[in-house]
């Protein structure tokens, strides 16, 4: 039985609330056993536990905020749009990324690919 489309867009919400306020393992939770990232698309593909946790690790002392800007889902399948906003001293740096993610049947994420480049990022302050 495939993911219900309520339980994606949780799941969503959820890793958007928590890349902007939560912590590594608070995000790490989000993920099924054997999941994958690769942040921004064409890095390297993180595939344990271990590594995605790091991965998650190096933002959370940082002050952000994050909002979802819009989401589809297709099946057990979602592309999603969300804002990320940090602010390091007198500097704010704001950026959109798309994120393509693929679910199980318990909505937890097996892959994430987010789609973004140092040229979609803003810059002010």
């Amino acid at each position: 039985m495939a993911a219900d489309r309520d339980q994606v867009l949780e799941t969503i919400q959820s890793y958007v609330d928590l890349v902007g306020k939560g912590t590594a393992d608070d995000i790490l939770a989000l993920y099924a056993e054997g999941a994958t990232v690769e942040d921004p698309v064409g890095t390297e593909v993180r595939t344990t536990r271990e590594s995605i946790r790091e991965f998650y690790a190096a933002i959370e002392p940082l002050e952000q905020e994050s909002r979802l800007v819009s989401a589809r889902v297709a099946g057990n399948e979602a592309a999603f749009q969300f804002e990320l906003i940090t602010r390091v001293g007198e500097q704010t740096y704001t950026l959109a990324p798309i994120d393509v993610m693929t679910f199980d049947d318990a909505a937890k994420i097996t892959t994430m690919r987010a789609f973004w480049s140092n040229a979609d990022m803003d810059i002010s302050g």
